[in-house]
């Protein structure tokens, strides 16, 4: 399968779209069409486990260029780091209302679900091209996606993993596993400012001539850990199969059966592998982008104007904390007619003016397919403290906002209704001790670590011990750059020289 650039005439194998990460006009990696997937597939996907569910999906879009026995066995190795016998478990929390909960990987995130298999993808990718440079994988994170990049390709040979995180932007347990992590070929680094600042400096960075032409210098080329990256978008399409393929063999749902999807999300790539589900041939009916204080994605989706161009917020859900979601340049691209001309005009008026606006036709598409809402602070508190009262499941606070949204949703449908909805849940509950803590009880500490023991006491559920275990790590990464591109290509190239040599981990 080829893929195509969401701003321009640049097409590439799936190989290249892995290594490159981001086009070299700066757009996304679409694939040139969508394969499909039949409602025969889908039932024999019930005799598979989650592994062979996750290859057969890959396989779609890179088993003919990577082998598919190379993506089953990619798939195994990924997964059984994972806790339990099931990586992506369906809960029932009540009739027509599940759970899937995405956060039992290493590094307690839903973006282990991908970047535990994006190493591999990236190895073989580069074994098929026949590159020899080391790659600088570099990445822009609001939290779970530096640390699920950083543990991926920790130690793994010819790579190198820069992460650049909002300084006071991540929770305390985030920035503690990202800036403990072991490991020869990492560097971790705050920034002054906000997420949307590290993402913007990170694609600046891969747009930069000079920069890459240093790397290239040193025999190293620049590749993305982040969702920009379809190595890391693909991955995430499999849990939405597999958790209808579950409904399917418990009984809850037939096949054909249309179902409802609730996303958090900030940066659009999760429930964008929702909608590439649908466009496979999923029966969903509609994915409900949930969103936080910060909800340029809700107001986008209520009048079909994109702007930031409004006060920026840092909230308990952190990880949602952003205004620029980068891979709704993705669904812009298709409901344009794959209009690249039209992107990019698009994403230009973005970074000059700060907003763009879609057609009336364009936000019907969008409308058959979407329903955006937000919650505050106090709703998303509230949809916590009501779920955990009345069903005894406690979650962290995205999967509450999600929640939050989920409640607005029902009580704008019908009655009649019954479609059956499926709420996916990005992160374990002790990754955010403190305000899920406070959410169930009212309580407020400020130790992470007592937050932990007390959210224990009160639920029963066993803490990772990945976490607990960062209590007697000592901190590795302590530098805050200022939001300075120069000064942050210059941080890369030192680490990339090996000038920047943390000290190594007390044993």
């Amino acid at each position: 399968m080829r893929f195509v650039s969401t701003r321009g005439k640049e097409k590439v194998t799936g190989a290249e779209a892995i290594v490159k990460g981001l086009a070299s006009d700066g757009g996304l990696f679409v694939p040139e069409s969508f394969p499909q997937v039949t409602s025969d597939e889908i039932l024999q996907m019930g005799e598979m486990n989650y592994a062979e569910r996750a290859a057969f999906i890959l396989g779609k879009y890179l088993g003919a260029e990577l082998g598919q026995d190379f993506l089953l066995e990619t798939c195994t190795k990924a997964y059984s780091s994972f806790e339990g016998s099931d990586p992506v478990p369906l809960v029932k929390i009540d009739d027509g209302f599940y759970i899937l909960e995405l956060f039992h990987g290493p590094t307690c995130a839903f973006k282990d679900m991908a970047l535990t298999v994006l190493p591999y993808l990236l190895k073989r990718s580069c074994e098929k091209l026949g590159i020899a440079d080391d790659i600088l994988i570099l990445t822009a994170t609001s939290g779970d996606t530096g640390k699920a990049a950083l543990e991926g390709f920790r130690d793994v040979p010819g790579t190198k993993v820069s992460v650049f995180y909002p300084d006071e932007g991540v929770a305390k347990m985030q920035r503690l596993q990202m800036c403990v992590q072991d490991g020869k070929n990492v560097f971790v680094a705050a920034v002054a400012g906000n997420f949307d600042d590290c993402q913007r400096a990170v694609k600046n960075l891969f747009a930069d001539a000079e920069f890459n032409a240093q790397l290239q210098e040193r025999g190293v080329r620049v590749s993305s850990a982040n969702s920009i990256n379809f190595g890391r978008l693909a991955p995430q399409i499999a849990y939405y199969f597999s958790a209808y393929v579950d409904l399917i063999t418990s009984g809850k749902a037939d096949m054909g059966e249309q179902i409802d999807f609730v996303v958090p999300t900030g940066n659009f790539g999760d429930i964008l592998a929702g909608w590439y589900a649908k466009q496979m041939g999923l029966p969903v009916r509609k994915l409900l982008c949930a969103s936080n204080r910060n909800k340029v994605l809700a107001d986008f989706f209520e009048t079909g104007k994109y702007n930031v161009k409004r006060e920026f917020h840092r909230t308990m859900s952190p990880s949602m904390d952003i205004l620029v979601s980068s891979n709704l340049e993705r669904l812009l691209f298709e409901i344009s007619g794959r209009n690249a001309k039209l992107t990019a005009e698009r994403m230009k008026s973005l970074q000059q003016n700060g907003e763009y606006s879609i057609t009336q036709e364009e936000k019907a598409k969008i409308d058959e397919d979407f329903y955006g809402g937000f919650a505050s602070e106090d709703d998303t508190v509230e949809a916590m403290y009501d779920i955990f009262e009345e069903y005894g499941y406690a979650m962290d606070t995205h999967t509450g906002v999600a929640l939050a949204v989920f409640a607005e949703w029902l009580d704008k449908k019908d009655r009649k209704d019954v479609t059956q909805t499926v709420v996916l849940s990005t992160a374990n509950p002790y990754k955010f001790p403190q305000d899920v803590l406070y959410a169930l009880t009212g309580n407020d500490v400020k130790d992470s670590f007592k937050g932990i023991k007390r959210l224990n006491l009160l639920t029963a559920m066993k803490p990772p011990k990945s976490l607990m275990d960062l209590r007697y790590r000592p901190l590795r990464f302590k530098k805050t750059y200022p939001n300075d591109l120069k000064k942050m290509a210059a941080a890369v190239l030192d680490f990339v020289d090996g000038n920047i040599v943390p000290v190594p981990d007390e044993k």
